[in-house]
């Protein structure tokens, strides 16, 4: 019983547990019953004084669970017992805009400017498709960048889920397509060679911005992957065949072709729990 000792405990729960009680002891008092000649045979013969009765009881019991359940803080205040919020994953930043810090690619064709990753060139014409990847592997998460294209046929994209082909130039995986007319479709990369879901084109070119910078976000989980430009959805794909790996690296492309850069920025990534 040393609770009842610490007097400052005390009065401070009482500011808070006693009105909740109060409001199931009102509940008893507000029974209005007559007084009868003997308490005990009273209590059982009058409905409204047994209410009365276990209303005040049950107030009571209700303060003194308060009191001893509750947590008190570190100045001796009392507080609620509340739920806590689930952790959400936050978003980090994977390229510093300053440097390929944590990328891998070929050096003469990926570089940084303004703050951005350029890859490819205007001057001649891109001999194959080349690739920046990212140096940690990812299963299910959040990708939002911003990007645009320069060059009237300049066709880019960015890898996902994806590994590099051994002693070759290409990787192999699903790749968010740019450029052309492959804007916002789904292709998949050295391995089945089609595009995989497109969008709308109509409705697509009502938000596209070809020649200016887009924002884009990617969302893995699971066997599904979905695609926004400009906040318009233009994949949401789900992966039937079992044997296709879900994980693997994120990278970025300049595609093989005519003259033409892709700028990448502001990427960021949150990991999310695998469903």
């Amino acid at each position: 019983m040393s609770g009842f000792r610490d007097t400052k405990r005390f009065s401070r729960l009482r500011s808070v547990a006693v009105p909740v009680g109060a409001s199931v002891i009102r509940a008893g008092v507000l029974c209005r019953a007559v007084p009868p000649p003997d308490r005990l045979s009273g209590l059982l013969c009058c409905p409204r004084l047994l209410r009365r009765t276990l209303g005040i009881a049950c107030g009571l019991v209700l303060c003194w669970s308060l009191w001893t359940l509750m947590p008190v803080r570190a100045d001796g205040s009392a507080t609620l017992l509340t739920a806590q919020p689930t952790a959400v994953p936050e978003f980090r930043t994977i390229f510093d805009g300053r440097s390929l810090a944590g990328w891998n690619g070929d050096a003469k064709v990926f570089r940084v400017e303004e703050g951005a990753v350029v890859g490819g060139q205007l001057q001649q014409n891109i001999p194959h498709n080349f690739f920046l990847e990212f140096e940690q592997e990812f299963s299910d998460f959040e990708l939002t960048l911003e990007l645009k294209l320069v060059g009237k046929q300049t066709n880019a994209g960015i890898q996902l889920r994806s590994r590099r082909i051994p002693d070759h130039h290409e990787m192999i995986g699903y790749q968010a397509d740019l450029g052309q007319e492959y804007w916002g479709c789904l292709y998949d990369e050295s391995r089945r060679r089609r595009v995989l879901a497109r969008p709308d084109p109509e409705a697509l070119s009502r938000v596209l911005r070809p020649t200016d910078w887009n924002s884009c976000r990617i969302l893995c989980q699971g066997r599904r992957i979905q695609y926004w430009i400009n906040d318009f959805q233009t994949v949401d794909y789900h992966e039937e065949d079992a044997s296709i790996e879900q994980t693997g690296k994120i990278a970025l492309q300049i595609h093989g072709g005519p003259p033409g850069e892709a700028w990448y920025c502001h990427i960021r990534i949150r990991e999310l729990k695998q469903l």
